[in-house]
C-alpha cells in the first residue's frame, strides 16, 4: 500500500479529483482513508434513496471514505460522506457527483497497486459491487 495525500482547489469536482489523482499516480485500485475540507455544493444519496438530495451554501466535509477504481477509460467511487451545513445540521450518505470545493478538500488515498478494482452486477444486491483482482506487477511497475 502506498499513501498519497492531496489537496483538492476551489471548484474542483471532489470525485472527478479524487479519480483524476489516481489515474495519474497509475493505479487502479485505492481507497480514500480520510477527508475533511468544504463544499459550496453536494449531493448525497440517502440509504434506500433513487435520488441525491442536494446541498448548497457553506457545507463542511466531516468525513469521506470510501473505494474508488479504474476500470478502462471510467472511474469508479463508492464514496460515503457525512456534512455538515452552516446551520450545523449533519448528513451522510453516498458521495453524488458533482460535490464541487469551496475553498480546498484534503484527501489522503492510499492506493493499491497490487491489486484491481473494477464494478459488476451482483445477484445478491442487485447493484454494481466491488470485485477484487490480484494482478500480476512486473518489477519497477506501479510504483509511485
Amino acid at each position: 500500500m502506498q499513501s498519497l495525500p492531496i489537496r483538492l482547489n476551489p471548484g474542483d469536482d471532489l470525485r472527478a479529483a479524487i479519480e483524476a489523482s489516481m489515474r495519474g499516480a497509475d493505479c487502479r485500485a485505492a481507497f480514500v482513508v480520510a477527508g475533511i475540507g468544504s463544499l459550496s455544493s453536494a449531493g448525497l444519496r440517502f440509504a434506500g434513496a433513487q435520488q441525491p438530495r442536494r446541498f448548497t451554501g457553506d457545507i463542511e466535509i466531516l468525513s469521506l471514505a470510501g473505494s474508488v477504481n479504474f476500470d478502462g477509460a471510467h472511474g469508479s467511487s463508492h464514496l460515503h460522506m457525512a456534512l455538515s451545513t452552516a446551520s450545523g445540521e449533519v448528513f451522510g450518505g453516498h458521495v453524488a457527483p458533482s460535490c464541487i470545493v469551496r475553498t480546498t478538500a484534503e484527501v489522503l488515498l492510499a492506493l493499491l497497486p497490487e491489486w484491481d478494482f473494477s464494478r459488476a452486477p451482483d445477484v445478491l444486491t442487485g447493484y454494481l459491487e466491488l470485485e477484487i483482482t490480484k494482478r500480476d506487477i512486473k518489477p519497477g511497475e506501479g510504483q509511485l
